[in-house]
């Protein structure tokens, strides 16, 4: 369970690297119902999105020469700086080096030894989301690799997370589900899933984190996906003891998955 008390290696913050802003709020909008909110022209187009007045998320251009459109995952240290230095000596390499965000926080962004992409927050006068674990709000967050041991070693040393294995069904193979440092099991937080290059087509082959967004209704929510624009990627389909999933794209090629849980009212 992904909750706003963040702890040091907690999924904090998302924010999206769109082509096209505007475009990009009005789909997550007709989706989840987000409201986008300018921060203003000093922001160069980024903006939040908010669910029910809380804050679930950003969006700003995408600059990278290059780059997709995908959604960055960050995740919260008490020192940015400290981090970075430890992302280098684990194999990691430095995106963006760490830098200040008007008082709000301190971020940087990284490439993990696999080829995955993610960012840290240290927090400021913000500590980061103000919603998850709710419909229309981040719920999980999951990482495709090449290598599951490699990237739990990584993980593992960087933030402390702890993992546990359970095989998929079938012949699919094993999912490793992440657990801050020394927190049970209702603070589980995200998986980390070992798949071939050729499933990662997307990304060019390469490793990538996308984020989990809770629903009430799967179905309905996917034909909101694809009637806007967007595409499925897998499902809806049931998951035993999870609920019902499909992994999405937006119309931009940015994926994310929705969930409606298992056992909610």
């Amino acid at each position: 369970m992904i909750t706003t008390d963040f702890l040091a290696g907690s999924p904090c913050w998302i924010d999206l690297g769109a082509r096209d802003v505007t475009a990009a709020a009005a789909f997550y909008d007709a989706v989840f119902d987000w409201e986008f909110e300018s921060l203003g022209p000093e922001a160069n187009g980024y903006g939040i999105f908010k669910n029910d007045g809380r804050i679930v998320g950003a969006v700003g251009p995408l600059t990278e020469t290059g780059a997709r459109s995908a959604w960055m995952i960050y995740f919260n240290t008490p020192d940015a700086d400290a981090t970075a230095r430890t992302v280098e000596r684990l194999g990691g390499a430095v995106r963006v080096a760490p830098l200040d965000a008007d008082g709000a926080g301190r971020m940087a962004q990284f490439t993990d030894p696999q080829g995955g992409q993610f960012a840290i927050w240290q927090p400021g006068t913000s500590r980061g989301l103000e919603q998850t674990d709710a419909p229309g709000a981040l719920a999980w967050t999951e990482l495709y690799t090449t290598d599951a041991a490699a990237a739990k070693k990584f993980y593992g040393s960087l933030f402390g997370w702890e993992t546990s294995d359970i095989p998929l069904p079938g012949d699919g193979g094993t999912y490793s589900l992440v657990t801050p440092a020394g927190k049970g099991q209702e603070r589980m937080q995200g998986g980390v899933m070992q798949v071939g290059s050729e499933a990662l087509t997307l990304n060019g082959g390469r490793p990538y984190w996308h984020p989990v967004f809770a629903v009430v209704d799967c179905d309905t929510t996917v034909a909101a996906v694809t009637g806007n624009g967007g595409s499925v990627q897998m499902g809806p389909e049931d998951a035993e003891g999870v609920g019902r999933l499909a992994v999405c794209l937006d119309p931009f090629g940015a994926d994310f998955v929705v969930l409606a849980p298992a056992g909610q009212s």
